[in-house]
């Protein structure tokens, strides 16, 4: 696949990993955007080398790892995750590794959210895909303790049934936050910021699994980690729940809620109080990010996504915009 564009930061006028990108994702090495081998090839390698498919939801992924200057798949050691087109029953599958892609890229570009580092690349055949560089894995090898809110909560299918990832608030996870995060002040401010985010975005995913804590090397206290599976779910989901949780705990709703049933600013600023924002800190995080709405879409424009996505994409987040302004 010969690009215009780069791979990783959609900055024009590269035609592969521009050299900011390649410092981020792999260590500085020239990696080619291009795989030595193709969706059919991994699926088969997958099958052969484990028996059966690993599938999250309805995406298959698989561990990458760097030898020389080649993405190889391993079984073992991985420091990226693979993940190709899903299958599925959902609408426009094909356009889910460029989703991802661009809602991260909004996240860290646009927000300056901390976020997995992360890329597009392209198997044999030209198919597209999305990778991620592993944050808990550090380069000589050794693993950062990490757990995600279902683990902290102590949710399991086994011990909360199927829906275990979703029966659960926003909430809730802010008072766990604050049990095991010494910087609790700093750190909630992160976590608003990106609830924020997923709701502007129409991330209507970002359950317990995906919010997680490591263990700071340097200090040995507790930080959330860089924030991950970034996904704009209502170009696959059409007409699914603002959020995946719900923002109280309590089954408790803002007047304006119960009014109209959509999250607006009034509930943010709910929200926000009950976590243990001040007025001035969580007044300057809403308002800042309603004021990037130019930047988001010079994103959208350069984004892998096609021309009916891109519109749909920027639709929803305007919607949403408006929603918090008043």
């Amino acid at each position: 696949m010969i690009l215009a564009k780069c791979p990783g930061c959609l900055s024009e006028g590269h035609n592969t990993y521009c050299i900011k990108c390649r410092k981020k994702l792999f260590d500085g090495k020239k990696i080619n955007h291009n795989l030595s081998f193709t969706r059919p090839e991994f699926n088969k390698r997958k099958i052969d080398e484990s028996g059966k498919l690993s599938i999250s939801g309805v995406q298959i992924k698989h561990s990458l790892k760097l030898e020389s200057n080649e993405l190889v798949l391993t079984e073992a050691n991985g420091r990226y995750i693979l993940k190709p087109i899903p299958t599925g029953q959902f609408e426009n599958l094909n356009q889910v590794p460029a989703n991802e892609h661009l809602t991260m890229q909004i996240a860290a570009q646009v927000y300056s959210i901390n976020s997995a580092a992360n890329g597009i690349v392209f198997f044999a055949d030209g198919e597209i895909a999305y990778i991620t560089k592993r944050f808990d894995v550090l380069s000589d090898g050794r693993k950062i303790l990490q757990e995600d809110f279902a683990q902290i909560a102590g949710k399991t299918e086994e011990t909360h049934g199927k829906n275990y990832k979703y029966d659960f608030s926003y909430e809730e996870i802010a008072e766990l936050a604050k049990k095991y995060i010494s910087a609790y002040p700093i750190e909630i401010e992160k976590y608003f910021q990106i609830i924020l985010f997923n709701y502007l975005f129409s991330n209507g995913d970002s359950h317990l699994k995906n919010f997680s804590l490591h263990r700071n090397e340097k200090y040995g206290d507790y930080l959330f980690t860089p924030f991950y599976d970034l996904l704009n779910t209502s170009l696959h989901v059409p007409g699914e729940s603002d959020t995946a949780l719900d923002l109280f705990k309590d089954d408790f709703q803002t007047d304006a809620f119960k009014e109209g049933s959509k999250y607006t600013r009034t509930d943010f600023i709910e929200f926000a109080r009950r976590i243990g924002l001040r007025e001035i800190r969580y007044l300057k995080i809403i308002d800042g990010m309603l004021t990037k709405t130019d930047d988001v879409k010079n994103l959208i424009a350069k984004a892998f996504l096609n021309d009916e996505m891109k519109l749909e994409y920027e639709k929803n987040f305007l919607v949403r915009v408006d929603r918090l302004k008043y």
